[in-house]
């Protein structure tokens, strides 16, 4: 069993922080996670959740934040932030859609738009301070690796201030009683929530600093497990299982943060080879592949996809130990088998166009192209993608199509005075067409007197960090 870690630092992110500390305060930048299995699973357990509280999963963004803490909170703009801890730290798949379900309650009650205007404007700021942080594959860097950055130090940060920052207990009690009706809906047990709560009480005789930041953020009170418990009690019957493919693919995306975001050394104890389970295999093969033994990796790999051939993720991350590993052109296979088995998944796409770019022939440089346009066409805020396909269309020699697709990059990263050189630099050279009508777009934006509240905000910030 996984206990709930008890996070050693000052003060772990809190859903609003009113002051940013100087540059020497923060060693590290808040690292986002961008991962089609891990993103899919997301999607899978939260989008019929939000549907069941009235909410549009489309207008809801959800942002992986790489810490090991047990976190999740909902910033303006309904922007959803989980930590990667949530779901190494979970013992099933129940306990994280609980989570979910209490977050989903607190935007379905409209608990951030309540908040005074200055409390929100500095939420603002922070979701702004997050998103421009360095984004990372699932990839190494060890469990505190994004620690630092999200472990922000506000020791001068009054109490009192901290209350207000935190959610109030009515309205946690708001979000249960709202959580509860979305999982009996959508055929989940409260029990897995209960569970969670109780493990989290725990915490509770702890000081401030020791405790994991759900707790912190998310008031905890003897009424309120009391409460979860007593609904579980209420619906009767046995806990009904969740079904199964999600809680085995929930297994899998564990054991792959594991294997990517914990040392190799640990991964191999916690999953040593006598455990021949598809999780445990997984997560060595990962270990392996971050150790530089990538032909064992590769072994493993290949033995999970004779078991599950039609897994898209297992292909992929063939095709991330190949590429990592030198051998571009092998890689292309396994990625374009991952890209046909999961079309819809545009990260996937995007990790197969970086291997066609990185060969570099004008074949490869337009189905790179192809690549990326299918893959924005779902996601456009994917600054790197944009980048990317800037690159390809700029060593085929389109160096119109090359500056748009830097202008859009600039849009996303809020540097709108480069949108806008770039996009006036584009502009004269670009066809009549979609195209053009993007470049005159951004123009108009990025112009100073047409930036909203939340673009001026993430300027600053971005401008902060360039200068630091």
């Amino acid at each position: 069993m996984r206990k709930a870690l008890v996070v050693l630092v000052v003060l772990v992110l809190m859903p609003i922080v009113l002051a940013f500390p100087s540059a020497q305060q923060v060693p590290q930048r808040v690292v986002t996670i961008r991962d089609a299995e891990t993103e899919a699973l997301v999607r899978a357990v939260a989008h019929p959740l939000f549907r069941a509280a009235g909410l549009d999963p489309a207008a809801i963004r959800i942002t992986l934040l790489q810490a090991w803490a047990i976190n999740a909170f909902v910033t303006t703009g309904n922007r959803l932030f989980i930590h990667t801890g949530l779901i190494q730290q979970t013992e099933s798949v129940a306990e994280f859609a609980g989570v979910i379900a209490h977050e989903a309650g607190h935007i379905a009650g409209g608990h951030v738009s309540r908040l005074p205007e200055e409390l929100r404007a500095a939420m603002l700021r922070q979701a702004a301070a997050m998103l421009l942080g360095g984004i990372a594959a699932v990839a190494g860097g060890g469990r505190g690796a994004g620690e630092a950055g999200i472990g922000i130090a506000m020791a001068g940060q009054n109490a009192a201030m901290r209350e207000l920052l935190a959610h109030t207990r009515a309205q946690e009690q708001a979000a249960d009683q709202a959580a509860i009706g979305m999982l009996a809906r959508e055929g989940w047990s409260p029990l897995g929530l209960a569970r969670l709560l109780e493990r989290l009480q725990d915490q509770e005789s702890l000081q401030v600093s020791r405790q994991d930041p759900y707790l912190r953020t998310h008031p905890l009170s003897r009424d309120r497990l009391d409460f979860v418990r007593e609904e579980a009690a209420r619906m009767g019957g046995a806990e009904r299982a969740p079904p199964p493919a999600i809680e085995a693919r929930y297994a899998m995306v564990r054991a792959k943060l594991d294997g990517f975001l914990d040392r190799p050394e640990i991964t191999f104890r916690r999953y040593p080879a006598t455990d021949a389970s598809a999780p445990a295999r997984y997560a060595r093969a990962i270990a392996l592949h971050r150790s530089g033994r990538r032909a064992e990796a590769v072994t493993l790999l290949d033995g999970l996809i004779r078991e599950h051939p039609s897994d898209p993720y297992l292909h992929e991350l063939k095709g991330q130990v190949l590429f990592e590993g030198g051998r571009v052109r092998d890689s292309l296979g396994p990625y374009a088998t991952a890209a046909r088995l999961a079309p819809q998944e545009p990260l996937i796409r995007i990790a197969h166009a970086r291997a066609l770019v990185e060969l570099g022939d004008p074949a490869s440089l337009r189905r790179a192209a192809q690549e990326l346009d299918s893959a924005l066409a779902r996601d456009r805020e994917d600054a790197a993608a944009w980048r990317l396909l800037a690159t390809a269309r700029g060593r085929a020699g389109d160096r119109a199509a090359a500056d748009l697709a830097l202008a859009e990059e600039a849009m996303l990263s809020s540097d709108f005075a480069a949108a806008r050189m770039l996009a006036l630099r584009a502009e004269p050279r670009l066809p009549p067409g979609p195209s053009l009508q993007r470049a005159r777009d951004i123009v108009e934006a990025s112009r100073r007197e047409n930036l909203s509240p939340e673009m001026r905000a993430a300027e600053r910030e971005a401008r902060r960090r360039r200068e630091r």
